[in-house]
């Protein structure tokens, strides 16, 4: 009985102390792994089977992607006369074959890119076509770009509209002899926010009356030696900005006038 005896607190004592090992452990540990200290937060490893896609990345719902405005994009084609039912006619000083339409994008006051269309004489289409690719590049906003006929060829009427134009078979303001408009080598950018305006400083259109002293800080104005009139004199283009008396802010040709 005494040997009985001794032996039974050494039995308990073995099988307390195993109990107190297995509760220790995780059962999900490898082998060899440190229990982690007091206080830690340890994130869990889940298993495939709980492991579950993100909603971003789910064939249902893909991935938000930043949204790029599209590239620049042009082209040049010929002019018929259905195009160009109010601007043109016989008696023109440059034939329907030597017009060109170009088609291209622009950046809009929206901050959005729209698709313009101007005609323009065949030989200043690349120029257009160069020039354009710059502005929109460095976010230039344009109002409107329509062709004229849109307007039945009233010229009063696309300004009024802030359309920027070029090809109008028209006399020069104030004048008898042909605009360089009627030859398709001018165009007009945002005409009430760079309006034409006469030596006395009067301006023809009211909504562009706050516009008529340079310079101005504003969307699609253009100033004196600014980014836009450079750019068009490295093609050749005058500004009409920096015209004696009246001066043009809108205008743009090549070849003078």
């Amino acid at each position: 009985m005494g040997a009985t005896a001794l032996l039974a607190p050494a039995f308990l004592t073995a099988a307390i102390s195993c109990g107190a090992t297995n509760s220790s452990a995780s059962p999900d540990s490898a082998p060899g792994a440190s229990a982690p200290v007091t206080g830690e937060s340890v994130p869990a490893t889940p298993t495939p089977q709980q492991s579950t896609p993100s909603p971003e990345a789910t064939p249902d719902r893909p991935s938000p992607r930043p949204v790029y405005p599209p590239p620049f994009s042009s082209k040049v084609s010929t002019v018929t006369r259905d195009m160009v039912p109010h601007s043109w006619r016989p008696g023109c000083p440059v034939p329907l074959r030597d017009l060109r339409l170009v088609t291209l994008t622009y950046w809009g006051f929206d901050d959005r890119a729209h698709t313009g269309e101007l005609v323009v004489h065949k030989d200043v289409a690349g120029d257009i076509e160069k020039i354009f690719k710059r502005l929109y590049d460095r976010r230039f906003p344009i109002k409107r770009m329509e062709l004229v006929d849109v307007y039945k060829g009233d010229d009063f009427d696309s300004i009024e509209a802030d359309n920027t134009s070029a090809f109008n078979c028209r006399p020069a303001t104030g004048s008898s002899s042909w605009s360089k408009h009627a030859y398709g080598k001018a165009i007009d950018i945002n005409p009430r926010e760079n309006p034409y305006v006469s030596a006395d400083g009067s301006v023809a259109h009211k909504n562009a009356r706050a516009f008529a002293k340079r310079p101005v800080d504003a969307p699609g104005v253009i100033n004196p030696g600014d980014r836009v009139v450079r750019l068009f004199e490295q093609y050749g283009w005058e500004w009409g900005g920096y015209w004696s008396g009246i001066k043009d802010y809108q205008h743009f040709s090549k070849g003078g006038g």
